[in-house]
């Protein structure tokens, strides 16, 4: 069966400029996703005036009927997965009006849990050798640094999914009754969300079967919606960390559980100078 790639939350920004690179190296089929079809195909066709040509499907990554709907053609077309990039994500502005706790709740719901949706679906059929890549954040060494050493030494100390799970369950709840600074969470949603991935991946490398990598990597500074426009890298030079790790070349050893950046492993778990 032919070798295929799917990306999530690929419709624009650095999930779309992944497809595009995908398109240009992976000797496979490359799926572009989106929970809006119609957004989907555009960027299909967009894609198609560069000569290139991925496919669609359709995945809203919080509803779990889309992601086993993904999955089961995925089996059936594919015999599975070759590369999977879990890029989908959601960041509140910093002039959002939300209050707190509806800030954790839909994030964490999304960033977190949306993603351990696919994880959990396409998990069983990753193909001997297959590339898993979980796009984290910078962010999350930040608040893993702000935690409170008790809070972070619990993160650190997760063995298991069901670890990880809680303890985002704990820092959405703590953000519903105002608990979040007596817990030692930040109030950063997208920064607890993301450290649920970054911590997520050495659990889920110790999983998979020999021969597939899974690794966590920070784009960078990306100029894209999320951004508001503002990051210093266009989409292409964000996906540029993401296109390595999903094209490690076969029997690579590392990088391995690992957090990328720069294409560079890095401790994510060590404090930043300046912090």
């Amino acid at each position: 069966m032919s070798k295929v790639a799917v990306v999530t939350g690929s419709n624009k920004g650095i999930g779309y400029a992944i497809v595009r690179g995908l398109c240009k190296k992976f000797d496979g089929d490359v799926f572009l996703t989106a929970r809006d079809e119609g957004r989907g195909k555009n960027a299909v066709a967009e894609l198609n005036k560069e000569g290139l040509n991925p496919k669609f499907h359709q995945l809203d990554i919080e509803d779990k009927e889309s992601v086993e709907r993904l999955a089961q053609f995925m089996k059936a077309e594919y015999g599975g997965v070759d590369i999977l990039v879990n890029n989908a994500g959601f960041a509140f502005k910093n002039a959002a009006t939300e209050p707190v706790a509806v800030q954790a709740e839909v994030t964490v719901d999304i960033n977190y849990f949306g993603t351990l949706n696919v994880i959990n679906a396409m998990m069983p059929i990753l193909k001997p050798g297959a590339r898993m890549v979980n796009v984290s954040s910078i962010v999350s060494q930040w608040t893993l640094t702000k935690s409170s050493p008790e809070l972070r030494e619990k993160m650190l100390a997760s063995k298991t999914i069901e670890d990880v799970t809680q303890i985002m369950r704990d820092f959405v709840s703590a953000a519903k009754d105002g608990s979040l600074e007596q817990k030692g969470y930040t109030s950063s949603s997208y920064g607890n969300s993301k450290v649920g991935i970054s911590l997520l991946t050495p659990i889920l490398q110790a999983a998979v079967a020999d021969g597939v990598l899974v690794n966590a990597c920070c784009p960078g500074y990306v100029d894209t919606d999320m951004s508001s426009h503002k990051g210093h890298k266009t989409i292409d030079q964000g996906a540029d960390t993401p296109l390595y790790l999903a094209l490690l070349p076969p029997n690579s050893q590392q990088p391995k559980g690992a957090f990328v950046s720069e294409q560079k492993v890095v401790d994510w778990t060590a404090p930043s100078q300046g912090w």
